[in-house]
Order: structure tokens, then sequence, then C-alpha cells
């Protein structure tokens, strides 16, 4: 019955089949549902962003509420253990329900995700925002199907959509939000018959978000730099080690995984690592490591940092997501990109709020393997004056990093190179 909302079915077949008409019933159609998409995103975003904020200011008034992080853990767990199902997946739920649907997103995961990761950030850990915004426009947007009564091929392009909403509206990166959702999921690969509902999902959601009156941290605007040979090199050198430091991030984060998967209760497990993470923090300064980091961001871009700041942030951030604390690894990541960029502004000469924002993106664009939208996303952030840096950092970092990856679900459409032909068509969490 829910098919037949949609006004098309109204028509004669022969007009149906008439090319511009079906064109114009596809983008009558997925604005329709773009708008909900977007709405509901968006929405979700913005209040989730501001009690994001609140819980970040009230932890920074009252460092003492970092003891308090293993009892989180144990809410956190007890509450995926017992409720939440199949929910306890997170995005790699959402993946596969993309490559292979078989059952509803529960709805459940709304308020597990987002619940978990405000406890997470209210007592310390260091998490980020992109996961929980994912999941909970996915979520969203995975219950249109039943409303409107969608096909299995129709409810992927939802689920992509959803995506791209969710990763637009929480970063103000609409065009690197839709390509994200288009480019995640299959590595190497797009799917195009969804390029127009994931950009205008993502870009109502990021209206809407701004409607709400929130509103997104400013980075600088880079300015413009003759690309010479030298730089040329270092710019490439950059990249590798973006690569490499995502691979690291993404295998140290899948070990952590399995050795606290040996705690045969799975609620102790965030315990065990919350007084793990909570002494390292408290040794370490939570005001700097712990949570978002923006603050740490954003001086990386002002003057080169300590050489070890983002290992600190790599570690810490592996072993609050390994343990079983939820968030994103988006954030941090921006965080140990630009750390380890601006670190390198004293052996490389470039500007440092430009090595900065190479780290930025590259980081990100070799642990997430969307080399794309990470380069939309740093001429969203930074401007384009320096668009052929940071794309070349991006390119760099994506092919250093192999077919390793923060979300073990993606698969491998089209391998990075020759050599890794075999693994197409494969998981990332299936490759040695």
């Amino acid at each position: 019955m829910a098919q037949r909302l949609f006004f098309s079915r109204l028509l004669p077949v022969w007009v149906r089949r008439f090319e511009p008409a079906s064109t114009l019933l596809f983008v009558l159609r997925w604005l329709l549902l773009s708008v909900l998409i977007g709405a509901l995103a968006g929405t979700a975003s913005a209040g989730f962003l501001v009690a994001l904020d609140w819980v970040t200011h009230w932890r920074e008034s009252h460092p003492w509420a970092l003891a308090l992080l293993p009892a989180a853990g144990l809410l956190i767990g007890l509450a995926y253990h017992y409720v939440g199902d199949r929910a306890v997946r997170g995005n790699n739920l959402i993946l596969d329900e993309i490559h292979r649907p078989n059952q509803r997103i529960p709805l459940r995961m709304l308020p597990l995700v987002l619940g978990g990761t405000l406890a997470t950030h209210l007592f310390g850990g260091s998490a980020g925002r992109e996961g929980t915004a994912v999941q909970m426009a996915g979520t969203l947007a995975d219950q249109l199907t039943r409303w409107f009564g969608l096909r299995p091929r129709d409810r992927r392009l939802l689920l992509i959509a959803g995506m791209s909403a969710g990763f637009a509206s929480v970063f103000g990166t609409p065009l690197a939000g839709a390509v994200f959702g288009l480019e995640v999921f299959l590595l190497g690969s797009i799917r195009y018959e969804a390029v127009l509902p994931s950009f205008l999902a993502a870009v109502i959601a990021d209206a809407v978000t701004r409607a709400w009156g929130v509103g997104h941290t400013p980075y600088p605007t880079l300015e413009a730099l003759p690309l010479s040979p030298l730089l040329f090199g270092c710019t490439l050198l950059v990249g590798a080690l973006c690569g490499l430091t995502a691979r690291g991030f993404s295998s140290l984060t899948h070990a952590i995984g399995q050795v606290f998967g040996r705690i045969s209760y799975p609620p102790l497990r965030p315990v065990v690592g919350g007084v793990l993470v909570a002494a390292l923090l408290w040794v370490l300064g939570p005001s700097r490591f712990g949570g978002l980091g923006v603050p740490v961001i954003v001086e990386a871009f002002q003057r080169p940092l300590a050489p070890t700041d983002w290992a600190w942030k790599l570690a810490l951030t592996a072993l609050t997501l390994g343990c079983g604390f939820k968030g994103g690894e988006v954030t941090p990541l921006f965080f140990i990109g630009a750390a380890l960029g601006s670190a390198l502004a004293v052996v490389l000469p470039l500007p440092v709020a430009l090595l900065a924002a190479m780290g930025f993106v590259g980081v990100f664009a070799g642990a997430a393997n969307t080399p794309l939208a990470c380069i939309l996303m740093g001429l969203e952030l930074f401007g384009t004056h320096g668009a052929v840096y940071l794309a070349l950092v991006c390119v760099v970092a994506y092919l250093f990093s192999g077919h390793t990856g923060i979300y073990g679900a993606q698969v491998v459409g089209q391998a990075k190179h020759l050599r890794l032909g075999r693994q197409q068509g494969r998981p990332l969490r299936e490759l040695p």
C-alpha cells in the first residue's frame, strides 16, 4: 500500500517509459525522500552537536569526572550487551546492509549510539562524532523503507544518502559528505546511481543543521603557494606518512579490539579499557587528549606541535574505541593528522598551516579509503589555494594505507594496485 503513495504509480506506463519523463519522476521522487532524510539527519545532528558541546564544557569544568570513565564504560557495555543486538556493529551494520540488504536497521541504534557517545565524552574518552551522526542518519533514513514500501535496490540508495546526510551535517561539509557516502562502502568504486540522492540529502541536511543555529569550527584559509620540485617531493612524503599513520591506527584499533574480545563478559571490556584510558589521560592531560581535541587541532595550524602529540592521540583513541566505548574515529583522525603535519613543520620547508591541513585530510583519506571526499573536505574547510597539495596528499595516503581501514565491512571494489587484485570483492575484515 505504501508504494502507491508515489504519484508516479498513477501515471500511464507509456509516460513512465518516456526517458525525459522517467528522469523527471526519478528526480522528484528522490527530492521528496532526500528532503525527509535531510530534515531528519540535520535535526538529529543539530541536537547531537548541542548536547556534545554541553557535555564537553561540563567535563572541562569538572576534571574529576575522568575517574568515572570506567563506570560509564560499564553502563555502555551493559546497554549494548542486553539491548543492543545488531546495533553493536555500528557503522559496519549500515555498510553490510548496503551490500546485502537483509533486515531494517533497528531504531534502537539511535538512542544507544547517542547515549553511548555522550557518556564517552562526558567522562573524557578519546573519541569522535562522525560515527554517531552517520549511524543516527542511517537509522532514520532506513525507517523510510517501511513507510514508503521501498524495494531493496531503493533501500541501498536510501542508506547511502543517509550516510551522506549524517556526515555532511556533523562537519558542515555538504560536498565531502555527499561523496563520502558514495565512496565509503565500496573501496575504489562509486555507485553513480546514488549520486543524486547523496548530494540532495547532504546539502539539505547541512542546511537544516545550520538553520537550527548550530555552527562548526572555523579553520584558516590557506594562502597560495607555487608548487616547486622540492615542495612536490615533500608533499609526496607527507602523503606517504599520512597513509602509514592511517594504517597504523586501523591496525592498532582492530588489534586492541581482539585483545579485549578475550574478556568473556562484554560489559567488562570498556570497564577495563576505561581504567587504562583514565590513567593515561590523568598523566598526559585530559583537557588536551580527551574528547574531540578540537582546540589542539586549531592550535596545530598556528604553531608546530610536539612530535609526540599525534602518537598519544592515536594510541588513546585506538584504546577508547577498541575496548568498546562509542563515538567516531574521524575527528580524532583530524587531530592525529593535523598534529603530525604540524610537527613536520620543523623539518619540511612548508608553512605550518598547510602541513596541518595536509595531515588533517590525508590521515582520514587513508583510514577511511575516501580520497575524493577528503579532497573536497579540504577545499570546503581550507579554501582552494592549497588544492594541489591537499589532493596529492589524499591520493598518496590512500595508496599507502593499503587494504586496511576503520570500517571492516568496507568491500574492496577495485584493488589499489595490481598486486592486491586477488583481494577484490572481499570485505576488509576478512583480509589478512
